[in-house]
């Protein structure tokens, strides 16, 4: 996997490819069974059907008509009994395909689910839904187009061949050397379209991702201007996956018509060789008959081959690119710690836990929200340190306020709380719990957080806010908008709660967006709050009602505050400012203006964040 770029220019493996994709056929196994015998049926039936004309011409020759009548008849029920098992396979490989493609498509989801924050960071949204998009697609046709046909164009391939030798084995030594041509002639040409392919769909992947991020950033393109180089950028890349795609097709389709020209030849010479030697008596008239047909059709088996190898050969680098994918390591979690219900502890606790506890080796520790770091460091690439030796803590109910220049690590903080990122030293600690001890999914359930760049899901504006707890009744999802002071806007829509969200809220401002996810917060009821710049992109008026909201929210709770706006934060039982991934003042309000340093310098004006 090469992170932004998307996939690989060439398959790395494409032994591995096959047997991944084989084993998810396996899961139709029976269909894919039904499908191969008709298929042999089917193909059997027409290299039946073309061996009758041998005694079907000698029947003719011989003036027997009772023997012709019977021999077309058995001919009638070959071909009926072909044309049905074919109407039974094509149906039959439908529904099988679907099966598998579904199986993919599903797996796909669950693993990229399954993986860790930093896939996501590296990976351009694009290229992810390439994956579900353009390479499942890939995958799908094939095996919808090129299975049962490929089946059937082998089988008639080695049927054709045998048959050709029982007719004649004279003049099937000249058949299977203009074979032998055109069979080098595929290996040579495929072999480099595969290639080519697969850088196809490489750019076609890069492609769908550059196109994904400008028109996300339609607002920001047009505010500077930037349709003339938006639009080269895009001709580059088109330009990248006309020459991919060109130069595959221009191998790939030259397959066809030179098996086409060698057949021609192949006919022309056998015709010739087959006359003169009915002529001289060593061939009857109804084997040079029957044969000359197998000639003729042998090219179409050949033609099909060639055919379903553009198919699977774009099949295939679209399935290297899906399994190269599911292959990614998952997002580990070895805790085992996790967050329960605890009726022992019903009531609630100064960090706003109501009923939460820790279990720990069948014991119940009830959770007070008291969150720790000792001496972590951490970055996010080798080499490179965001985090050094920095320490902090977090007592149950305290307000914790993070303020610095952008790249301090302010964010990187409560990303290593949550375990998006491990640490690379110290450790991290909730109620005295080493929180890589903690199931993730715990860890996260216990944490609520409001960013600053709200997200907002197809559905209703109740919907989102029950995203913060999907079991949530209509009064916990009203009484959570309540406490995040956005009922009042919500009320005053035309379907109130039943208000669909359109195009990730486009419908809604900035500021109803960011209260929706402030009541997403509250009805998750997370005994400890992180809040990612929340306020830093609205106005004052609208932060004065999100600020009601999220201080409603916080109340009793354990909180980490980042802050832009340093007025949010005056009320913080501890301000930690940060500068290089280390604490160079803390203190509250109060404290650190009395030490005139970083903080009095950016409170008063001396100093901005950048």
């Amino acid at each position: 996997m090469a992170g932004k770029g998307g996939a690989p220019r060439r398959p790395q493996d494409l032994g591995r490819t096959l047997r991944s994709l084989l084993s998810y056929m396996g899961h139709a196994k029976w269909s894919l069974l039904a499908v191969g015998v008709l298929v042999c049926v089917s193909g059997g039936a027409n290299l039946a059907g073309t061996y009758m004309i041998k005694p079907v011409v000698n029947a003719v020759g011989q003036g027997d008509y009772q023997r012709f009548v019977h021999l077309i008849a058995v001919t009638a029920a070959i071909y009926a009994a072909g044309v049905a098992s074919a109407a039974g396979y094509t149906q039959t490989m439908v529904h099988a395909a679907q099966k598998v493609v579904l199986d993919i498509r599903r797996d796909l989801f669950d693993h990229i689910l399954g993986l860790p924050l930093s896939f996501f960071d590296s990976t351009r949204h694009g290229d992810v839904m390439s994956y579900f998009t353009n390479d499942v697609d890939t995958v799908s046709e094939a095996l919808n187009n090129s299975f049962a046909g490929t089946v059937q164009a082998l089988i008639q391939t080695v049927g054709t061949l045998v048959l050709l030798v029982v007719l004649d084995w004279r003049l099937t030594l000249i058949t299977i050397a203009c074979d032998v041509v055109v069979v080098l002639y595929v290996r040579y040409s495929g072999g480099r379209s595969r290639r080519f392919f697969s850088a196809q769909q490489s750019t076609l992947g890069e492609l769908d991702g550059f196109i994904e991020e400008t028109m996300a950033g339609q607002k920001v393109v047009k505010v500077f201007n930037h349709e003339g180089a938006a639009l080269s950028d895009f001709d580059a890349l088109n330009e990248s996956l006309r020459a991919s795609g060109t130069t595959a097709q221009a191998y790939a389709s030259t397959m066809v018509p030179m098996t086409v020209a060698i057949s021609y030849v192949n006919f022309g010479v056998v015709t010739v060789v087959g006359a003169l030697l009915a002529i001289a008596g060593s061939a009857d008239v109804g084997s040079l008959a029957s044969y000359l047909v197998f000639v003729r059709q042998a090219c179409m088996p050949l033609n099909q081959l060639t055919q379903q190898g553009n198919f699977l050969l774009t099949a295939l680098a679209g399935a290297e690119r899906i399994f190269a994918a599911m292959g990614l390591a998952p997002e580990v979690d070895a805790g085992a710690v996790e967050l329960v219900r605890s009726d022992a502890h019903a009531a609630r606790t100064a960090s706003g836990a109501d009923g939460w506890a820790w279990r720990i080796d069948g014991e119940d520790v009830p959770l007070a929200g008291d969150v720790r770091l000792y001496n972590v460091d951490f970055g996010y690439v080798p080499g490179q340190t965001v985090l050094e030796d920095l320490s902090l803590f977090a007592k149950p109910g305290q307000k914790i306020a993070f303020v610095g220049s952008t790249g301090a690590g302010k964010t990187t903080i409560t990303n290593l709380i949550n375990r998006f990122y491990e640490v690379r030293d110290g450790v991290i600690t909730y109620d005295g719990i080493d929180v890589r001890d903690i199931r993730k999914e715990s860890l996260r359930r216990s944490l609520g957080i409001v960013l600053q760049d709200t997200h907002l899901f197809a559905g209703t504006i109740a919907d989102n806010i029950r995203f913060g707890k999907l079991g949530a009744t209509d009064e916990e999802v009203r009484a959570a908008a309540r406490v995040a002071s956005a009922d009042g806007f919500i009320e005053r829509l035309p379907r109130g709660y039943d208000t669909p969200v359109v195009a990730d809220g486009a419908n809604l401002s900035q500021g109803q967006r960011q209260l929706i996810a402030i009541a997403r917060a509250a009805v998750a009821d997370s005994p400890v709050l992180i809040l990612d710049e929340a306020t830093s992109s609205i106005d004052t008026r609208t932060e004065a009602l999100i600020q009601r909201g999220m201080d409603a929210l916080m109340r009793g709770r354990t909180v980490f505050v980042i802050a832009h706006r340093l007025s949010t934060v005056r009320n913080a039982d501890a301000i930690m400012v940060l500068e290089h991934g280390r604490i160079v003042e803390r203190g509250t309000h109060e404290e650190l203006l009395a030490l005139r340093g970083e903080y009095w310098q950016l409170y008063t004006g001396a100093k901005e964040l950048d």
